[in-house]
């Protein structure tokens, strides 16, 4: 159920019922030839797929994350680590207001990982909340997925091309690109990066057979679907 979907009533009348929510966490940067809003794009239609059987409702997806070094970039969008932190407890803060006890929270961007510390420090504070941080891509069953297509897989390569995440009459190359040197990447700052990355890819094909993505889409789906269904404490 998308919360988009309802109004205030049906979600005091969940509420009567069941307690949960799930929260997707996206972000607005290059990807290469892919959508800027890939991260976004993929975190939120992974939780809607895995919470509509389960009737649980799912937020509109953050779509603003922490990715400074791609702010050499037009149309990337980075906040400030102590912005996002105050933006995500303002949410938790209002969820846990209306009587959410169980937040799941579906994270679709790397540079996003203070979330889960920020997340785990709010949750100390309030006892009766339980939160699950859930790095849909790098979950062990879909990594595997990936792995067993191509073990050079990364970001704005082909493993984030999904038929959602392409734009329209955007031609993606054909070449397998060299594996950029990731120590030397994070020592940089955004200028230096984009020199170094170029369109953006870190490396590896830029798309795969439809049939290898969707197949790993379905596990990621099962997999993030486990996770809000399994146990809570």
């Amino acid at each position: 159920m998308q919360i988009a979907q309802m109004n205030w009533r049906q979600v005091e009348a969940y509420l009567a019922g069941d307690d949960c929510i799930v929260l997707p966490i996206g972000s607005t940067e290059q990807h290469a030839h892919l959508s800027l809003s890939t991260d976004s794009i993929l975190a939120e239609k992974v939780a809607l797929e895995a919470a509509e059987p389960l009737g649980i409702p799912v937020l509109p997806v953050m779509p603003f994350g922490i990715t400074p070094y791609f702010l050499a970039f037009p149309g990337t969008i980075s906040l400030k680590v102590e912005t996002y932190g105050r933006v995500l407890m303002d949410i938790l803060d209002s969820l846990a207001g209306h009587g959410f006890r169980r937040i799941f929270i579906v994270n679709g961007h790397g540079g996003n990982q203070p979330a889960q510390a920020i997340a785990t420090d709010w949750q100390a504070r309030r006892p009766e909340m339980t939160i699950k941080f859930h790095n849909w891509w790098s979950a062990p069953r879909t990594m595997a997925a990936v792995r067993e297509v191509d073990a050079v897989a990364s970001h704005a390569s082909w493993m984030e091309n999904f038929p959602w995440t392409r734009l329209q009459d955007v031609v993606q190359p054909a070449e397998r690109k060299p594996m950029v040197d990731l120590d030397r990447l994070r020592m940089l700052g955004p200028p230096a990066v984009r020199e170094l990355l170029g369109d953006g890819n870190y490396g590896g094909y830029y798309e795969r057979d439809d049939a290898h993505m969707l197949a790993i889409w379905q596990i990621a789906v099962q997999e993030t679907r486990d996770l809000l269904e399994g146990p809570w404490n």
